[in-house]
């Protein structure tokens, strides 16, 4: 195989979700499975709603993930000269046309067809004017877009590595907009320049873009520029089969961090979702293994379902799997943000800390719950029910006796292990 380069491209309209992690974890494993590289690219030429906080919220998911990337990030905002000056080629060239259509006018036609629940195209009405009538309108000052120049006749055929081999018919595409009024590049334009200028090899991308394909297959013909490889991977649903949303879990990555999710173990989900290894029973898989068995043929064309309580059960096997000393920085920072870090935990008592953090793992789902079920461990203030109290301690007498004794054979315990110490709870 030729040198790898793959690339993920979020626009930062929102945080890092669960469908674009997927997605750069596909590129990332294929990238580091065949010693290629990484890009990360931000498209951001949507000026209404990006914006520079979603763009570091991006790159903080990406980071708490380990999804390292080998070049970027490069910011399409940063490469407006080279969109317009490729879609004026396209207008030389015969390709495309120069558009003075009112955009809000065409918008009201499309909802209009909408509402009658018929399909609707761009009618082509500046694809047919003159040359003289062009240069008047351009002359006069009148906003023009930049259209693309789609062939009436025949067919546009592309080979997807997942879906296999898609047909389009070219009178069902519409002649698409590639460079705005207002001097901005539409997504197909942008994304074909910059493959083409970044040498990307393979896009790997959510099956939600495979309508789109068509339309950027006509325009790498047009620039007689050859097309990278496709590869489109499921959509992500919920267990009810409907589109991911937040009441499955559709949070952002960097919420699962903030749960107690370990990275690897979310990496470990995340790439089950619409990949198999081709083993069903092999579910818990450390990262490396991950980059050794992930191919593009094992990537289904069946919608993957998202589950929370599988997420969960995951990060558990992953928990139970890791040493103690493997947890110890994890559970570390979740006891710094509870104010329960003590440094004597990393010197002089880090053999027994570590012999908490092991009895610990056994139960724990989460590293919220090294926290929740082990304050006990790490500070005398942990709270209690005030009911449960009263009614157990305060006025049970019977009960009290019984742990009065209990804390007494706990003190004369030798040694004190998770062995000696079930044998007392259980006499």
């Amino acid at each position: 195989m030729s040198h790898v380069r793959v690339r993920f491209a979020p626009s930062p309209t929102g945080y890092l979700h669960v469908g674009g992690a997927r997605t750069a974890l596909f590129n990332w494993l294929f990238a580091r499975k065949h010693g290629g590289t990484f890009i990360l690219r931000i498209e951001d030429t949507d000026l209404e709603r990006s914006s520079p906080e979603m763009i570091e919220g991006i790159i903080e998911g990406l980071r708490w993930l380990g999804l390292d990337w080998d070049e970027g990030p490069y910011l399409q905002s940063e490469r407006l000269a080279l969109y317009r000056a490729r879609a004026e080629e396209l207008v030389a060239s015969g390709w495309a046309y120069y558009c003075f259509c009112d955009p809000e006018e065409l918008a009201a036609k499309r909802q209009q067809a909408l509402a009658e629940k018929r399909t609707w195209k761009y009618e082509g009405t500046c694809r047919r004017l003159s040359a003289g009538e062009v240069a008047r309108r351009i002359a006069a000052g009148h906003p023009r877009a930049i259209r693309f120049k789609v062939p009436e006749e025949g067919v546009t055929r592309f080979a997807d590595r997942v879906y296999g081999e898609i047909e389009v018919r070219n009178e069902s595409i519409e002649d698409f907009v590639l460079l705005r009024s207002d001097g901005y590049p539409t997504y197909h334009l942008s994304v074909v320049v910059d493959d083409a200028d970044m040498r990307i090899s393979h896009v790997i991308r959510g099956a939600d873009h495979l309508s789109n394909t068509p339309k950027q297959i006509l325009l790498y013909r047009a620039f007689g520029w050859e097309p990278p490889i496709f590869a489109h991977a499921p959509l992500i649903l919920g267990p009810d089969r409907q589109r991911l949303s937040k009441r499955h879990g559709a949070m952002s990555v960097t919420a699962y961090r903030d749960m107690g999710f370990l990275p690897e173990a979310m990496r470990n989900f995340l790439a089950l979702l619409g990949w198999s290894p081709g083993d069903p029973s092999r579910e818990i898989l450390r990262t490396s293994e991950l980059i050794e068995l992930f191919s593009l043929e094992g990537i289904s064309r069946a919608n993957a379902i998202f589950n929370f309580e599988k997420a969960l059960w995951m990060n558990a096997e992953h928990l139970r799997a890791m040493s103690a000393a493997e947890l110890f920085p994890f559970v570390r920072a979740e006891l710094e943000r509870e104010g329960l870090w003590r440094e004597e935990y990393a010197q002089d008592r880090r053999e027994w800390f570590l012999w908490v953090v092991d009895l610990l793992k056994v139960r724990a789902r989460t590293l919220r719950d090294f926290v929740t079920s082990g304050r006990p461990y790490f500070s005398d203030d942990f709270p209690m029910d005030p009911e449960a109290v009263q009614k157990n301690l305060r006025t049970n007498s019977a009960v009290k006796e019984l742990l009065l004794e209990l804390a007494d054979r706990f003190e004369r315990l030798e040694p004190f292990d998770l062995q000696t110490t079930e044998w007392v709870l259980r006499g």
